[in-house]
């Protein structure tokens, strides 16, 4: 499974690391050089949970941006509280 965010689509990003010596110019020196640039990866904050797609439970990766907005809709955790939809023919 891709870390992929399942609503917002959110995954892994790369940018850089530089590091810096000197001191800035409005502080009296004569300004800061770069002494070296890394590659790095941001990751995004993924959780596993359990969401309803479509009627049934399903576990999926979600970032926790996608949580906080309210797009993980997560099931009842009691399974009994389904079997009269069930019977019904509701969930089906």
């Amino acid at each position: 499974m891709p870390r992929v965010c399942h609503f917002s689509g959110a995954s892994t990003s790369s940018g850089w690391i530089c590091k810096y010596r000197g001191k800035a110019k409005y502080l009296g020196g004569v300004g800061i050089k770069t002494t070296s640039r890394k590659k790095r990866t941001f990751m995004p904050n993924l959780q596993n949970v359990t969401t309803m797609i479509d009627g049934t439970p399903t576990r999926i990766k979600a970032s926790t941006r996608a949580i906080k907005e309210g797009l993980v809709v997560k099931p009842i955790k009691r399974k009994y509280a389904y079997t009269r939809r069930l019977k019904a023919g509701e969930l089906v």
